[in-house]
């Protein structure tokens, strides 16, 4: 077991510890298509997401990661395109636990990938995670397979979850 403190700009001596192995031990209904590290090389959230943060999550996580400390830049995604919303949306629908993971989904995803665990956190997540496969239907229905051309900003908004959306 390893304590992880964190102080970056949006939580100061928030401390969790890591009660599993790296990328191991994942709930049995939690199987996401890409770790951290690969969505952040093919390009999510406009490259803004981790730029603060690095000191937290292995180095090798940002050796190719498209990152963009000035803005959020929707070029820098996999797809090219904006499939985000603003922190402020996800605040007010009540999507983001403060306490935990303030910035959100892709926080608690990085922090569970590399070992921690908060079993209500944890199923709230994977609950919301699941949710997100009714896009991946969608594409299916309305693209020919692996036309990573059609509906890129669903495409991207996929992705953002850990689904390879290039493979459907």
């Amino acid at each position: 077991m390893k304590n992880i403190l964190v102080n970056d700009l949006m939580q100061k001596n928030y401390e969790y510890e890591l009660t599993e192995p790296v990328g191991k031990n994942f709930a049995k209904d939690f199987k996401p298509d890409l770790s951290p590290k690969e969505m952040l090389e093919l390009g999510v959230f406009g490259g803004k997401y981790m730029t603060d943060c690095q000191k937290e999550f292995p180095k090798d996580w940002f050796k190719k990661a498209k990152l963009c400390h000035d803005m959020h830049d929707p070029k820098l995604n996999c797809f090219g395109v904006n499939a985000s919303q603003p922190l402020s949306v996800w605040r007010k629908k009540g999507w983001i636990n403060n306490e935990y993971d303030p910035r959100g989904w892709f926080q608690w995803y990085c922090r569970y990938y590399m070992g921690r665990r908060i079993p209500e956190e944890d199923k709230k997540q994977i609950k919301r995670w699941i949710k997100i496969r009714r896009h991946i239907g969608q594409i299916k229905k309305n693209c020919r397979a692996k036309d990573e051309f059609c509906r890129p900003k669903q495409r991207q908004a996929v992705m953002h979850w850990a689904y390879d959306s290039r493979k459907y």
